[in-house]
């Protein structure tokens, strides 16, 4: 089996590298020639499949979607799909197809459309939000990740303050699950099955990234939140996953999805690789009695 992981041309970090490394290892634990392709290299519009072995799969390590659906459309199966990726990258349109599936979620609303030239000429729409919502408010950026974009509106002048902040970017209001302030659950989904899961806690910040000082441990998830985050990855049309989930006063909820998940941490916390998991599933896939 041949392949190409797609990552980007231009973000060159550790955190990423470190994760082509593993998908590389795994490739040949699962004999399978995976080479490193970046966007750069497939621009689109510049980049020929003829003059090349056209690969068996696809693994889409970045966010080009534009890329991805022509890779997809040169008949080229390609994981995850640029719909999936592309609803997992905007947390509203994460949201949105959340909710069409009736799968539960902190109460949602994206901020109304602006133009940047323009901005929010007045804010009479935040009323509507606060009927709503009850303070402490959570505020997020669409498009972001590890929870750097992820803020707190203790009251009116914080929202109004955070909303004038945000204008120029698409973002969205979230309810506050004070049941699960600095804490959260990651459970990496590859096609029907949970294959690691851990607990994240922060004592210092309501969010509980690793990234931002969260800790991490060992967790066995129950019936329940196994079925929410395969459901939830199948909401966002992906193959596999990175699900977080919170614990609400009646259940769990959805909380992000991410379908180009970092499971480096994972790794380190539960000795299980979802690189290995993940290509065991693509290889799955392209036998005969997978074929579409």
């Amino acid at each position: 089996m041949y392949g190409w992981i797609i990552v980007n041309g231009f973000l060159y970090t550790s955190k990423f590298s470190e994760l082509t490394d593993l998908f590389m290892e795994a490739a040949k634990e699962h004999k399978i020639d995976l080479f490193v392709k970046t966007n750069s290299e497939c621009f689109l519009g510049m980049f020929e499949l003829t003059t090349e072995k056209k690969p068996d799969f696809v693994l889409f390590w970045d966010k080009d979607i534009l890329l991805a659906k022509y890779l997809a459309s040169c008949g080229i199966p390609v994981y995850n799909s640029a719909d999936g990726i592309e609803i997992c990258d905007d947390k509203r349109k994460t949201a949105l197809a959340l909710s069409l599936q009736n799968l539960p979620q902190p109460l949602t609303f994206p901020a109304p459309m602006t133009y940047e030239n323009i901005g929010f000429t007045q804010l009479d729409f935040l009323s509507q939000i606060e009927s709503k919502l009850v303070f402490p408010i959570i505020v997020k950026e669409a498009f972001g990740s590890f929870g750097q974009q992820v803020y707190m509106a203790k009251d009116h002048k914080e929202l109004s303050e955070l909303t004038k902040k945000l204008e120029n970017v698409p973002f969205l209001y979230q309810q506050y699950i004070r049941e699960s302030s600095g804490r959260d659950i990651r459970l990496q989904v590859v096609g029907d099955e949970v294959v690691a899961a851990m607990e994240r806690t922060s004592d210092t910040d309501f969010r509980a990234n690793v990234s931002n000082g969260g800790k991490m441990h060992v967790y066995q998830p129950d019936k329940e939140a196994v079925e929410l985050a395969v459901k939830a990855c199948r909401a966002v049309k992906c193959d596999f996953a990175g699900v977080d989930l919170l614990f609400g006063r009646e259940g769990y909820l959805v909380c992000e999805v991410n379908s180009n998940a970092h499971f480096k941490n994972l790794l380190d916390c539960t000795k299980v690789n979802t690189a290995w998991y993940i290509l065991q599933y693509i290889k799955k896939q392209g036998e005969p009695h997978h074929a579409k």
